[in-house]
Formats: structure tokens, sequence, C-alpha cells
């Protein structure tokens, strides 16, 4: 190291942030936070904070999730995170140059956070993803880019059915995809789709359930053994 001057380059700080999903009466809801302080002080934003000296990237994020939102130390210990990205602009933060390395998670039968939030948060709630805009910093860029990959992780996944009761029909199935895609699914060509993917979901024998109507009731399907969809269930181009 001899030779090695650490201040010849300019210091800069490393944050964390993250976007978590559910699916909560019928529509995909994200968890965010409203900030205590400034900068954006009482606007809302995706939890997060600043790395502490010992601690890694992932750390930081199931630190600040739990003490900005009040979920269980537990069920964020638990929690499956996907890192997305890093995201550098130079002044994507008025306070000083920050690097941010952002998280997301698409999980099922999350609780309400506590309203009163730790950190720098005073709040934290689930909110439509719809009406989350605007958001502090750069955090609705964030949003977009969480939104696209845990619909990628519906294409190439069956994490869909964790979404469902026990034994659900298909078009409830469906109903998960197209709040996740926000699109509206050809129902004859999903179904085929799904039952023609080995693994996906399995008939319950003679169950069957009405969904309205006047029509055949629909028949119930639980979770198949697959993890993997092969071949995948991709989203359909264009408009929702």
């Amino acid at each position: 190291m001899d030779g090695y001057d650490s201040r010849a380059f300019e210091p800069f700080a490393v944050t964390v942030d993250l976007a978590v999903f559910t699916v909560r009466a019928g529509a995909l809801h994200v968890l965010l936070i409203r900030r205590g302080q400034e900068p954006y002080a009482g606007d809302w934003a995706l939890p997060g904070g600043f790395l502490l000296p010992r601690e890694s990237a992932e750390d930081a994020a199931r630190r600040e999730l739990a003490e900005e939102t009040g979920l269980p130390d537990d069920l964020v210990a638990g929690l499956r995170l996907e890192q997305l990205r890093t995201y550098s602009a130079p002044d994507r933060d008025p306070r000083m140059r920050v690097v941010s390395v952002a998280f997301t998670a698409l999980v099922p039968d999350l609780p309400e956070p506590v309203d009163t939030g730790g950190g720098d948060a005073d709040r934290a709630r689930w909110t439509p993803v719809g009406t989350a805009a605007p958001l502090a910093f750069d955090h609705a860029a964030i949003l977009t880019d969480a939104r696209d990959r845990v619909g990628a992780r519906l294409e190439y996944s069956c994490l869909a059915t964790a979404f469902c009761p026990p034994e659900f029909t298909l078009g409830e199935l469906q109903a998960v995809y197209e709040t996740v895609w926000d699109r509206t699914l050809d129902r004859p060509n999903f179904r085929r789709k799904v039952l023609a993917t080995p693994g996906f979901v399995e008939a319950v024998p003679g169950a069957a359930r009405l969904t309205g109507g006047r029509g055949k009731p629909a028949a119930l399907y639980r979770a198949g053994p697959a993890t993997a969809l092969h071949p995948p269930l991709l989203r359909p181009e264009g408009r929702p």
C-alpha cells in the first residue's frame, strides 16, 4: 500500500433502497415511507438509508426495512431480496454524492407496517403502485425498474401461485398476472399455457367453485411441484 493516498478521490456515500411489493385487494401495492427529515421532508419514498461502516448492502437493506416500517425482524430476515441495480447519477441526492444499491421483492401475505416509522421515516404504508408518484429522489425510476423486474420473475417462476388461495381457479391465477403485469390476458390462451407447463399447477380431483353468473363451476387447482416455468409464460407486448 506504499504510495497510496486515499485522499486522492472525493469521498461519497453508499445507500440502499428497497422496492417491496405485495398484492392486496386485487391490486399491486408497494411499501413506502414518508420522510420525516430533509431533504424531501414530508414526501413519500422507498424505504432505505445509509450503509454502516462494517455492513454489507443486503444487511443494511434488511436493517433499514425493519427500522423504517416496523415489520417484524424475523419476517424481514426471511425475505428473499433480489438486487435490482445500482443508481449513481451524480446529482441524485442534494446532500452529497450518493450511490444507491437497490433491492426488490414480491412477497405474499405481508402485514401492515406500523404507522410511525423509525430512522428518518415518520410513517410507513402500503400504496397502490399506480398512485405512488411523485416520490423523493429518483425513487420513481427505481420503482419503475423494480416493477419490471418482478414482472419478469412471474414469467420464469411459479411465484404467482403464492398469491392465490391454497385451492384456486385459473381465473384467480390469471388475475395475479394481470395485476402485476398491468395487462389484460386472453383467457383461453392463458389457460392453455398454464395447463401445458409441467408442474405449474395440479388439478384438485372433483373440486369446483361457482364464480358468478350461470356458467359451469370452475375447476380448482393447487400449486404444483415446479419452481421454474419451462417454457416461460411471457408477458404480451403492447399497452395494458
